[in-house]
This record gives structure tokens, C-alpha cells and sequence, in this order.
């Protein structure tokens, strides 16, 4: 993870001194300045001053800090090239690598950069990202909110950003509050076609597992619950468990007994995404409970270990790659024809079957 954070304070960096008209011997930032701005250690900040000084974009005397170099030319490098700063919850797994792929390629093949920063789902580290990003003088902003169905205090950097005419693009989901566009998968949909193919199964006593702090777990609880009423069942909401993404082990931990009991009851499950229908999964197996035998289990997102795990996964695709190139495409027309536009981009999802639901 340090990796791409002094990475990524490069990169700022370069834009910083461009956005700030920082010429050749200016002085440059401190140690203890970067390491306030990006909420970084002193080595972190450290690795990134040696690389800049590497490509000399500055140079360090000692006892007196660091300077622009003085033979830096700006035109050479930043000048040309516009930064588009990049939010998301989570990067090193799961389905977040591909959607950023999406982002870096189509930005890279249009002229822009892209600096990263990741927020682990916590709003004061996404409060740290927009800070950052706005005091670096980033031309655009693609943001995954974090915990999406909660107040955020972060509303103020929002409004600055919109002040500024900084445009930003949301993905997978936005805020409540928000009239940004967002590039997203049809979550409700998403919810209904798990739910109503269990149906089609001959299932009828279905349970589900939805996230309670994101507008995507809400999305597709509504999606499930529409599907129940619609197959003649309206006591659905009986039949759910919510958690927290901060603490998604709390359903097979210490809500297990509930768990356990909705399991006796049900023939089948709907769960928020595939991480969840996984830890299901080996919850079952733990307890000699089969799969798709005794329950049947359907996902969300078809990340890649729907089709590698032990019972492979029947589960509902997200768009993953094409979501990114589509939300960079749509920040990158934004910024070219100076518009506002709030449309959203969403994405209508497919069932992939697999091995983990039965007919019955």
C-alpha cells in the first residue's frame, strides 16, 4: 500500500508546482507539510522526494529544504498533461482493480494523468483524498463515496469543488444529496434478477444478507424485497440480515445464531455481493450444511472468485472494467465541453449461472 502512496505524492507534486507556477530555484514543499497534507510517514514522504529528485523535478540542500530544480521545465512534463484524481473505497482486490484499469487506460489514451488515493470506506480519509486533491489543483474527480447511505460531513469539499468548476463523476454508487452523474450497475435490478431466478427455482422461502451503510446494499434489498411481493411473499423483510461493511464478519460471528435459524428456515439466500455469498458458503460447509443441496446461494458482482470457489457461484456480473472507461469518458466530456451534465450512466446486469443453486 506504501507503494502507491509515495506514488501518488509524485505525481501530485508535479502538478502542484504546474498548478502554482512554481519556477526553477522556488522553494518546495517540507517533509512536515506533505506529510500533513497526505496523512502520510515521514518515509513515505522520504521515497517520494528521492524519486522526485531522481527525475529532477526538485533538488535538496541540506539545512535549507527543497527547491524546484533548476532545470526543471514544466512544459516538458505537467504542463501539458491535466491530473484527474481518482477516489475509491478499496483498491488490491476484488472487483476494484478492473474498474480502475478501466479509469487509467481510457485516461491515459485522452492526455490525462491519474492520481489514486484510497479511503478504506472511511469518510475522514476521504475528507483527507479531497483535500489533497483539491489543494494539488486536479482538473477533474471520479469518486467511489464512502458508506454512501450515511450522513457525510464531507458536503463543504463538495461545494468547493463546485465552486471551483471542478467536475466530478461518481461510481458504483452517490451520495443521496448529490447531483453529480454517477456510472453505476443497476443495483435494484441486480437484487430482483438474483431474487426472482431463486423463484424460478421453485424456491420459496428465501432469505437475504444486504449491507445497511451503502445506497448499493439498500438498492438491492429493495430489488429483493419487490421480487418477494411480486411472487406472493410480503413478510421479506423478516427474512434479512443487515450489516456493517465495517464489521461484514458480524453475521457469521456473533449474528450467527440468526443466522443459523434463518438458514433452518429458508431454502435459499440472496447476499449483497460474492464476498458475502463466500463467507456464506464456508459457513455452511463448516457446519456439514450443503451447498446447493440443503441451501441455495446467489451472489453480486461476479468478481473472479465466483467461479474458483469451492460451490461455484451463480451470480449477477458487474460491469467492472467497462464501468471505469465509462465513467472516465463521461468525466473527460465534462471537462472538454465545460457541462454540468448530471445524467447517469447505468449499466443493466446479467445473471451468470453456476453450481450453487438447485431446482427444487
Amino acid at each position: 500500500m506504501e507503494d502507491y502512496k509515495y506514488m501518488t505524492i509524485v505525481e501530485w507534486s508535479k502538478n502542484f508546482i504546474s498548478s502554482h507556477k512554481l519556477k526553477p530555484k522556488d522553494r518546495f514543499l517540507t517533509e512536515k507539510e506533505l506529510c500533513e497534507i497526505h496523512g502520510v510517514s515521514r518515509q513515505t514522504v522520504r521515497q517520494a522526494l528521492m524519486c522526485l529528485e531522481n527525475e529532477n523535478v526538485i533538488s535538496r540542500v541540506r539545512g535549507s529544504g527543497a527547491f524546484v530544480a533548476s532545470g526543471y521545465a514544466q512544459g516538458d512534463t505537467v504542463g501539458q498533461i491535466r491530473n484527474i484524481g481518482v477516489i475509491s473505497t478499496y483498491f488490491t482486490d476484488y472487483i476494484f482493480p478492473h474498474i480502475v484499469t478501466g479509469i487509467e487506460s481510457v485516461l491515459n489514451d485522452s492526455g490525462f494523468s491519474m492520481q489514486l488515493a484510497i479511503t478504506h470506506n472511511k469518510v475522514a480519509e476521504e475528507q483527507q483524498a479531497l483535500q489533497s486533491m483539491i489543494s494539488g489543483g486536479v482538473h477533474g474527480l471520479i469518486v467511489e463515496p464512502s458508506k454512501s447511505a450515511l450522513p457525510n460531513p464531507n458536503t463543504a469539499l463538495y461545494e468547493e469543488l463546485r465552486r471551483k468548476n471542478i467536475p466530478v463523476v461518481f461510481f458504483n454508487a452517490k451520495y443521496p444529496w448529490s447531483d453529480y452523474p454517477c456510472v453505476a450497475m443497476d443495483d435494484e435490478a441486480a437484487g430482483r434478477i438474483a431474487t426472482d431466478y431463486l423463484f424460478s427455482q421453485g424456491h420459496r422461502r428465501v432469505a437475504g444478507i444486504f449491507a445497511l451503510d451503502d445506497i448499493q446494499g439498500h438498492k438491492r434489498y429493495s430489488g429483493f424485497t419487490k421480487s418477494c411481493i411480486a411472487h406472493g411473499h410480503r413478510n421479506a423483510e423478516d427474512n434479512v440480515l443487515w450489516f456493517a461493511t465495517s464489521d461484514k464478519n458480524s453475521v457469521f460471528t456473533s449474528g450467527s445464531n440468526r443466522l443459523l435459524e434463518l438458514i433452518s428456515e429458508s431454502t435459499a439466500f440472496v447476499c449483497y455481493n460474492d464476498n458475502i455469498a463466500i463467507k456464506l458458503l464456508q459457513f455452511c460447509k463448516e457446519r456439514d450444511i450443503s451447498v446447493p443441496d440443503d441451501l441455495s446461494v446467489v451472489g453480486i458482482d461476479d468478481s473472479k472468485y465466483a467461479s474458483i470457489c469451492d460451490v461455484p457461484l451463480t451470480s449477477v456480473a458487474h460491469p467492472q472494467r467497462r464501468l471505469g472507461e465509462a465513467a472516465a469518458e463521461k468525466l473527460i466530456d465534462m471537462i472538454n465541453s465545460y457541462s454540468s451534465d448530471n445524467g447517469d450512466i447505468i449499466f443493466t446486469p446479467e445473471l451468470k449461472l453456476r453450481d450453487s443453486v438447485k431446482s427444487i
